[in-house]
């Protein structure tokens, strides 16, 4: 027997075992070493703070005082809101420097603190130190809170690194950019300290301040920080770069340990006296004029979610201007409404319909056109209104105002009213039911020395011949659905209303449907509209109707994101629409295609582009270089041409800024061309400088126009309670240039004390067509 053969086939099997074994041993070291790597990773990736996480608010046991100093045993013990995550310009890390939210309160106030840790090493981005400042040019924190829990309706409160106060109302959700109204002024107290490695914030906002309802038992709440110096927006809740962070869709709840306290007794009394002196030139043949005022707007709490305001004789004389514009379309611009009394709870009138078919629009109330189409004032003797929360369920909305008479416009006394009754359905969708009436007082046959305005007059056949008579009243009734879901990647509105006078029956409709879907990576919309023939809203804001006299319109679009991972590109994508609209009889009379690309860059900059098929038939004469002037171009006549756009905005976080806009192509059966933008320096955080332009050169087969609009603004910021602001406005378009300086002393919270000077000259000669001196001093008392 050969035993050597035999040992080598067993040291071979031992090897081969032995191999095998290490093998084994080998792959479960390593999947060891990996599953050690993904628990690693897992734990140092950074935390998310979902949708709904409950923050926990506590009573504060002592006082605390606002300093910038969190030594306080409430602030020491209150639960910590942190983690704070990245919206933009990506949604996937936490940001560079974290933040931390606490809150508490007392008998009177909600008590909110930031730490916002910086690198202080590098100055904070301010544009002064105004109150209201805009969002997106500072460097700032806020709390953002729905106290009602409807995921609809809301506040919230900005603070800057220099103590610089932002407030505002939130409606719709929060989904849309035109949800936010800053224009809403309330009183809260505030107080930042600057430390080497952050700046600490501590709020106090008065529970009389805002409306809530005190018998839910959780806020739906959120906080945002807007580090512009690093470009970076984060929120407590971490949000889709596709989403508003926000908005009411992506909050935490906040968890009253017990109920918030009732504010008691809630009445703010804020009576003002003015003095002014006005002239106008001699052709207008009107001597100077010098006059003094009083009135008084009042607020009531009726319940802490229902609020009453009253006014009685209101001076706006203090509102800022309407920046002028060049209108080259064939229909009314829009210019925003900027009086306080009708900003809070503003959504509940100002949103049924669409943005070009509004029912109710609060600048025809106070406003009017005279004989050469000038807006001009109409005195209001007082006001009213009933807004907020009726239970979890339901909002209401009671306005009404009455206007004096004008004899110079030939206008009577005339009342206004608009009611809302809102409903919240399914998770955060609402339909509501309104009516909106003018009423003309009077009770005369038509008188054309007495009372003849346009608005007031209509042209009627008797069977004989045609007469002019009285249009006493004007009413629109109607009902909208709003759409959001939960997810955020649905949202709608659907409306129908109908007008009610005393000369139509028939075409007094108005419908619209709209629907949009947002994902990550596509967004698509549709709409579709229509105005019957003889739809009229007086209070309202339809401007295409004086056009067409009865239409159906659309849009439909659908864009594009994509997300760089390297380069200086954020995100970029092209979108494609159409929009069209035919009048009654099936003709299209406006048909736009548009194809465009946008690239958003990490430094803020912004680079549009896009190109426009257009296609119109006129259904009315009209001369687009002097839309008063004789039609040019007839009905009927039909024009085909292209557009070209560039938009870019420079990096918004420098001292120095810019922005421009150009347009280039075929208009009708010329061309046009045209240059606009702005250019902005800042002292920050005192002064700041702006100059808008606006240049269009135009040439048609009858003749040509160049129109020039330059706007210089000065805004100095003394200190955050004393401001000048300067803007002038040369338009020759509309052969005038208006001066507005406006001096400002809030020497309380809420109360301040102006001096407003206004001028307007004609640009062609720079005489004085009229001017006016104010002086206004208001002072705002709780009870």
């Amino acid at each position: 027997m050969n035993i050597i053969p035999d040992l080598r086939q067993l040291f071979i099997r031992l090897e081969i075992f032995v191999l095998h074994r290490l093998t084994m041993i080998r792959f479960i070291l390593f999947f060891f070493s990996f599953f050690l790597s993904v628990v690693w990773a897992v734990g140092q990736a950074p935390i998310k703070n979902k949708q709904g996480v409950e923050f926990q608010i506590t009573q504060a046991k002592s006082s605390i005082k606002l300093d910038g100093v969190l030594d306080e045993p409430d602030w020491l013990n209150a639960h910590v809101a942190s983690h704070f995550y990245m919206n933009s310009p990506v949604d996937t890390m936490a940001p560079t420097y974290q933040t931390e939210a606490r809150v508490t309160f007392d008998e009177h106030f909600f008590y909110v603190s930031f730490v916002c840790y910086d690198n202080m090493d590098k100055p904070n981005i301010v544009q002064s130190l105004r109150r209201d400042f805009d969002f997106m040019l500072n460097d700032n924190m806020g709390i953002y809170i729905d106290p009602y829990n409807d995921h609809t309706n809301g506040f919230y409160f900005l603070i800057s690194p220099y103590n610089v106060q932002t407030e505002g109302t939130i409606y719709g959700g929060g989904n849309f950019f035109d949800a936010y109204n800053n224009s809403w002024d309330n009183k809260w107290y505030s107080e930042v300290k600057r430390y080497p490695d952050k700046w600490v914030a501590e709020l106090a906002i008065p529970f009389k301040s805002f409306r809530y309802n005190n018998r839910v038992e959780n806020w739906n709440v959120t906080f945002l920080r807007h580090d512009l110096k690093h470009n970076q927006l984060s929120s407590w809740i971490a949000t889709p770069f596709q989403y508003n962070p926000a908005s009411f869709s992506y909050t935490g709840k906040l968890m009253w340990e017990q109920p918030p306290p009732h504010p008691g007794a809630n009445v703010s009394l804020i009576p003002y006296v003015a003095g002014a002196s006005s002239s106008s030139d001699a052709e207008n043949g009107i001597a100077a004029t010098s006059s003094a005022t009083v009135g008084l707007d009042a607020k009531v709490a009726v319940t802490p979610a229902l609020n009453l305001d009253l006014t009685v004789n209101p001076d706006f004389s203090n509102v800022e201007v309407d920046r002028q514009v060049i209108n080259l379309t064939r229909f009314e611009y829009q210019f925003p409404e900027r009086r306080t009394f009708f900003l809070e709870n503003s959504d509940l009138f100002s949103t049924p319909g669409y943005f070009d078919t509004r029912p109710f629009f609060s600048r025809r109330i106070g406003l009017v056109r005279d004989a050469s189409g000038n807006l001009t004032k109409v005195p209001i003797a007082y006001g009213a209104r009933l807004s907020g929360k009726i239970g979890e369920n339901w909002r209401l909305g009671v306005m009404n105002l009455q206007t004096k008479k004008s004899e110079s416009l030939g206008l009577p006394d005339q009342n206004y009213t608009v009611a809302v009754v809102q409903r919240q359905i399914f998770s955060r969708s609402n339909i509501d039911f309104f009516v909106v009436n003018k009423q003309s007082l009077i009770q005369e046959t038509y008188d054309s020395t007495k009372f003849y305005h346009t608005d007031l007059v209509r042209k009627v056949w008797n069977g004989s011949d045609t007469v002019k008579k009285l249009n006493l009243y004007n009413r629109v009734i109607g009902a909208d659905f709003n759409l959001f879901t939960k997810s955020n990647r649905w949202n709608g509105d659907f409306y129908y209303h109908r007008s009610l006078d005393a000369f139509n029956t028939t075409g007094t409709y108005s419908y619209g449907g709209f629907l949009g879907y947002f994902t990550r990576y596509v967004s698509a919309l549709s709409s579709l509209s229509g105005v019957g023939k003889n739809y009229n809203a007086e209070v309202g804001f339809v401007p295409a109707q004086v056009v067409y006299g009865g239409f159906t319109g659309g849009f439909n679009r659908v864009e594009g994101k994509i997300y760089p991972k390297y380069g200086s590109i954020t995100s970029m994508g092209p979108g494609l629409e159409l929009d069209f609209t035919r009048i009654l009889n099936g003709t299209v009379t406006d048909r736009a295609w548009v194809a465009d690309y946008v690239i958003n860059f990490k430094n803020t900059a912004r680079l549009f582009a896009s190109g426009r098929r257009i296609f119109q038939l006129l259904p009315m004469s009209y001369n687009p270089i002097d839309p008063n002037g004789t039609a040019i171009f007839l009905t009927g006549q039909k024009f085909e041409w292209n557009e070209t756009n560039l938009q870019f905005n420079s990096d918004m976080r420098k001292i120095f800024t810019y922005s421009f806009n150009t347009s280039a192509g075929h208009y009708y059966d010329g061309t046009k061309y045209g240059i606009g933008g702005t250019i902005s320096y800042r002292y920050q955080p005192y002064v700041n400088v702006m100059v808008t332009y606006d240049y269009q050169n135009i040439k048609l087969s009858y003749g040509s126009a160049r129109f020039l609009l330059v706007s210089p603004r000065v805004d100095l910021t003394f200190t955050s309670k004393l401001f000048f602001t300067t803007i002038v406005q040369y338009n020759d378009r509309y052969n005038n240039v208006g001066l507005n300086a406006r001096f400002q002393w809030r020497f309380k919270p809420a109360s301040d004390f102006f001096i407003v000077y206004t001028e307007n000259y004609f640009s062609d000669s720079f005489a004085s067509r009229n001017r006016a001196l104010v002086l206004k001093l208001t002072y705002w008392l709780n009870l």
